[in-house]
């Protein structure tokens, strides 16, 4: 694999990530939980057998990969300017500020869902590091990965059993926001989603370990650029290998701990709980990302996943336009879909959304260099320049 084909890989890896998530999300109808009521039984339980099997291996995990390569992004961005002899930190800050404004558009058709803003956020966490050393990047990555505020509230818990975390009004919120989904006005839909939709989102995230699990996975991206290991080379895939092997080996007890720990006080679940959830969740997600770069080295598999890299290529673009998609065929100022859509038959306009979106990627590929809003999101990031 040659440096172009490291690229590639990365491009495909990132389409795999998005194509995830669009399933997740249809499943979930775009956290529009109204499913059908009078399903016969042989559906129920093909309904549920694709819910445990798209949820368990993606669900937590697909947004992982899109954190882990937005690290890897980064290093790309900062390199190239180095190379210039530039710092690209504060051209960085002002690419986030542009984020929050394509997080915004996101949020408004997708209700308490939207990650961009979380990245948007966290992104801080990768231009206070830009210049600290391998060792710091990787040290840095694996406390927060660790999730060090959930083991301080498990442990101030067993101090003073009367310590609780404190209550962000996650679920008041999620529910004034099915609320307005319901009623169906689209005035009333749109501004309360980039406003109070966002706000639940992003507080959530902090309830579920989102935030310290993203912060750590942006600086494993960039630690995983700075040591090349996108590049192919016997050495890389003795690492790849390794990883794999260690991350399914820890999965099913991690796992196994989560469901036990899950048993005890709310306290507890929500603290040590959170942390061994994400630690399961970041075991498979490293799974998924070993398995896919060490079989991109085969042709015939590089071959079948091809036009992942022209899907990953416009991420940005495809990840937007399938939440206004979702809106459009799930919520009731839409076609009002959601009533009649199983798990199942969510899957299958998933997947079809998927194919149609890699089709006008390929299309709009052959035509210009960049998505429509990759161009956008490069054009005004340079703005001033002439990058």
């Amino acid at each position: 694999m040659k440096e172009s084909s490291r690229i590639e890989v990365v491009d495909a890896l990132r389409g795999f990530a998005v194509m995830a998530i669009i399933l997740v999300h249809n499943l979930e109808h775009f956290i529009f939980p109204v499913y059908p009521t009078d399903s016969p039984g042989w559906l129920n339980v093909l309904d549920q057998g694709v819910f445990n099997g798209i949820f368990s291996l993606f669900a937590g995990k697909a947004y992982a990969i899109f954190a882990l390569l937005f690290g890897f992004t980064f290093y790309i961005q900062t390199n190239n300017q180095k190379k210039k002899g530039k710092d690209f930190g504060y051209r960085f800050i002002w690419r986030m500020v542009l984020l929050v404004v394509f997080a915004t558009l996101n949020a408004a058709f997708f209700p308490a869902g939207d990650v961009l803003l979380l990245f948007a956020v966290v992104s801080l966490v990768l231009f206070l590091t830009r210049n600290w050393s391998d060792k710091a990047i990787i040290i840095t990555s694996i406390v927060f990965l660790l999730q060090p505020v959930e083991w301080y509230h498990y442990i101030a818990s067993l101090l003073n059993p009367a310590h609780r975390l404190p209550d962000l009004k996650v679920g008041e919120m999620y529910a004034e926001v099915a609320a307005y989904t319901k009623a169906g006005n689209l005035g009333d839909f749109l501004s309360g989603n980039i406003t109070l939709g966002q706000k639940a989102s992003l507080f959530w995230a902090i309830n579920a370990g989102r935030l310290f699990q993203t912060a750590g996975l942006f600086l494993l991206g960039f630690y995983i650029g700075r040591k090349q290991l996108f590049v192919s080379s016997q050495r890389n895939l003795r690492i790849w290998v390794k990883t794999l092997i260690v991350a399914a080996v820890s999965f099913a007890p991690l796992y196994t701990l989560k469901d036990l720990i899950m048993k005890n006080d709310a306290i507890v679940q929500q603290s040590a709980g959170t942390a061994f959830d994400m630690w399961q969740k970041l075991a498979f997600t490293l799974v998924l990302v070993a398995s896919f770069v060490i079989l991109y080295q085969n042709s015939k598999f590089s071959h079948t996943v091809n036009n992942l890299r022209f899907y990953g290529k416009m991420s940005l673009t495809n990840y937007i336009t399938q939440s206004i998609i979702g809106a459009a065929i799930y919520f009731p100022f839409g076609l009002h879909l959601a009533p009649y859509c199983g798990y199942t038959v969510s899957l299958l306009i998933g997947l079809f959304t998927f194919f149609m979106q890699v089709i006008f990627s390929k299309w709009w590929l052959g035509k210009h260099k960049q998505g429509p809003l990759e161009y956008i999101w490069h054009k005004w990031t340079w703005i001033g320049t002439d990058e």
